[in-house]
């Protein structure tokens, strides 16, 4: 933290900023947080254009001066040493040379010109991870780059940990006015999810915005908390009810909670008279989904079983999400659908003149009323090469584009851009993906530091990090608990010659002689835009216009609130819970009798279930070459309980080797209560390149490396199953004995 030699109470606030007179050499500026997707508003103190420290906003209106341990780091990882500040080239001998951002986008595109005339546009592809989701135009300019020459070959992270969030609705019908808000729920039932340490969870749910505080004042308030996770997380230690199954068994304890709620008569039958076309069919689906079989499999007491589903169905407010524990686990698309039947069959949703919780003010403006929108094909983009599958919302599945890259015939992937994010270590099947990357004729990443993906890259590029560029909270605009308005501008200048996310977007675009095409119209080619140009573009038409926006920062909008209207007379549309392919699905999981058999796994082979987790003091990996963060660990420990240590012999610190049936990674294993028996619980999205681990205690190992892309995948969305993993162990290495 910086001394002010002046007096803390002689710095004028001036407009957005608080700034100080041209004889001090610390001026202090409000801007909001982009290490995770929180959003947290910040106050940056800048000393020779640099930026020196950073807090929290106390009198921000719903953050109330909180921040994390992570973004306190910004200061550090703006001038970090392995910070890049220019762009790099590959050599012919495979070490890299710097290059300026001109000569790279003029080689770039050139190459991207020719592969676009000689395989189509299909060939090249892009990969926004989730760093690029904290820039609130590096997803729009990227998926109208495909747009600009009609290729389908758009990537996301999303279809890595959570696809069902966008499919599963679809199947059942999306009521127009949403689900119950968080601000006055009377429960809620967490599956999966730890806002605690993630800063975010589903909408409805608790979110990042002082998350202790804001869980205290509803506790406080008579809200019920349900956490169904098998680690008593920070969140589940604060649950009325924590429900600990065993993991991959999340649609099995859905499907029971189901049918205690139907049997006992505990839903809303006037709603569900009204609403809901098939519940006698979901009735019937889970009716071999009775208590004793379920306790049985989840190895969760009966009574904690009665006492969540009539916790949850008794209140008249509060609704059911899920995050990415089972949404990476069997069966995903199915727990997601059973989260959203047990909401919609209790009339979770908004009614006419309930107000709505968020402002959704970066959308465009739509109706919010009463009724559903009835079901229709939930994946229904362009076709995949690979096992049937289809976009989904105009994005390709990243569980694909590996295979996408590798097998040949016409629509094969040749360029690669990756934007934000690591395949090396994130994508499933990590052998496959260190093939693909291989493979690629152009491979050109988009990070300021050497990655794990960066080693294979043809080219480099440098980007602006978040101080340097302006960005408005486009994540968080319809998660915020209240009609809630942000914005900041560029803070600090360019550390070197970096360009932002979208810009090299632009660059290539025009050489290729694309175009960007976005809600306001086509981009000018002619001259750069700035930054603020570009999101008047990327969000034209919402339902705040962007210049009342940067006008409104750290605001709270009571005049905005939206207030649902009545359904249409005509309206006849109703939900459908219980949709052939999910009664189906459901019968499948009886048969299988363990979430194992769903990867035609033996689970007596493998006795332990290795489930995803997140770390505080990182996202994924991100963040663990700062000094503070990388003194908390440097390393994806392999938390387990100490009974089963003690049964293997095992102390902290011990390196063992945890196999499945794929392939296998080196943890080290760490104890923690918190995690139930026959667990292992690690972070994903660690370790390097090698497959064999050699620098685990520097920079972990990468959980993805045990699963194959075809195996037990969802037959609507691709998501292939990276949590709950059936694995055996070994000891490889005990520590100072």
């Amino acid at each position: 933290m910086c001394t002010y030699p002046w007096g803390r109470d002689q710095l004028l606030y001036l407009g957005g900023n608080m700034s100080t007179t041209a004889d001090h050499e610390i001026s202090t500026h409000l801007s909001f947080c982009r290490f995770c997707h929180a959003s947290c508003p910040i106050e940056v103190d800048v000393q020779h254009g640099q930026a020196v420290a950073i807090r929290g906003v106390a009198d921000d209106p719903i953050f109330a001066g909180y921040t994390c341990i992570k973004g306190r780091q910004i200061p550090e990882q703006m001038t970090h040493p392995s910070r890049l500040l220019s762009s790099l080239r590959r050599r012919p001998d495979g070490t890299f040379e710097e290059i300026s951002s001109t000569d790279a986008m003029d080689e770039i595109g050139a190459k991207l010109r020719h592969i676009l005339d000689t395989y189509g546009p299909r060939a090249i592809a892009s990969y926004t991870g989730t760093g690029g989701y904290q820039n609130s135009l590096a997803v729009p300019v990227a998926r109208s780059f495909h747009q600009g020459f009609d290729s389908p070959s758009f990537y996301t992270s999303v279809t890595i940990d959570q696809p069902a969030k966008s499919t599963a609705p679809f199947r059942v019908g999306i009521w127009e006015a949403g689900y119950h808000n968080f601000s006055d729920a009377e429960v809620l039932l967490a599956i999966g999810y730890n806002p605690m340490v993630s800063s975010f969870g589903p909408v409805g749910g608790l979110q990042g915005t002082n998350p202790y505080v804001v869980l205290r004042e509803a506790k406080k308030r008579g809200m019920k908390l349900i956490v169904i996770d098998p680690r008593r997380t920070e969140f589940a230690s604060q649950a009325d009810i924590h429900l600990a199954p065993k993991p991959g068994e999340d649609p099995t304890l859905m499907a029971g909670i189901l049918k205690v709620v139907i049997d006992e008569g505990l839903f809303d039958h006037e709603f569900c008279d009204q609403w809901v076309a098939d519940l006698p069919q979901l009735a019937d689906a889970v009716s071999a989904f009775t208590l004793e079989y379920v306790a049985q499999r989840c190895d969760v007491p009966a009574d904690d079983i009665v006492a969540a589903a009539r916790m949850f169905a008794t209140a008249k407010k509060g609704s059911s999400g899920t995050g990415t524990g089972p949404s990476m686990a069997p069966h995903s698309g199915l727990t997601e659908h059973l989260s959203i039947a047990l909401n919609t069959i209790c009339g979770r949703v908004n009614r006419e003149g309930d107000k709505l919780e968020s402002g959704y003010f970066l959308y465009p403006e739509t109706p919010r009323r009463a009724q559903v929108h009835a079901a229709r094909l939930a994946a229904s983009g362009a076709p995949s090469r690979m096992r049937n599958l289809r976009g989904i919302r105009g994005e390709m599945l990243t569980t694909t584009l590996a295979e996408e890259i590798l097998t040949p015939g016409e629509g094969q992937v040749r360029a690669l851009i990756v934007s934000g994010g690591n395949p090396v270590v994130a994508w499933p099947d990590q052998e496959l993906t260190l093939n693909a990357m291989k493979d690629l004729e152009l491979l050109v990443v988009i990070d300021h530091r050497m990655s794990s993906t960066a080693e294979f890259a043809h080219y480099v590029v440098a980007p602006t990090l978040s101080l340097e560029r302006a960005d408005i909270p486009h994540l968080m605009d319809r998660w915020f608990r209240a009609p809630y308005t942000n914005y900041t501008d560029a803070i600090t200048e360019r550390a070197g010659d970096v360009l932002n996310e979208w810009e090299v977007f632009w660059e290539l675009a025009k050489r290729m002689g694309s175009t960007l095409p976005f809600p306001g119209g086509e981009t000018p080619m002619d001259v750069r835009p700035t930054d603020d140009e570009m999101i008047d573009l990327a969000y034209a038409g919402s339902r705040m216009p962007m210049d009342e926006v940067r006008a409104n920062r750290m605001k709270v909008h009571p005049d905005k609130i939206m207030t649902v209207s009545a359904a249409d007379p005509e309206c006849t549309a109703k939900f459908t819970v219980a949709p052939d392919d999910i009664v189906a699905e459901m019968k499948e999981i009886v048969v299988e009798g363990d979430g194992a058999a769903a990867l035609g796994i033996d689970p007596s082979l493998y006795p332990f279930r290795l489930v995803s987790r997140r770390l505080k003091h990182v996202l994924n990996s991100y963040g663990s070459d700062l000094s503070v963060l990388g003194a908390k660990g440097t390393s994806n420990s392999a938390y387990m309980n100490p009974d089963d240590m003690k049964d293997h012999d095992l102390v902290d610190g011990d390196l063992i080797e945890i196999f499945s049936p794929r392939a296998s990674v080196q943890g080290l294993v760490e104890s923690a209560p918190d995690v139930r028996r026959g667990v292992i619980s690690m972070a994903h999205s660690w370790g390097g390149s090698s497959l064999t681990d050699e620098k685990v205690r520097d920079i972990g190992s990468p959980t993805s490396r045990l699963v194959s892309v075809d195996k037990g995948y969802d037959r609507i969305n691709g998501m292939v199953v990276q949590s709950a993993i059936p694995v055996r162990i070994a000891v490889v290495e005990h520590i100072n004995r």
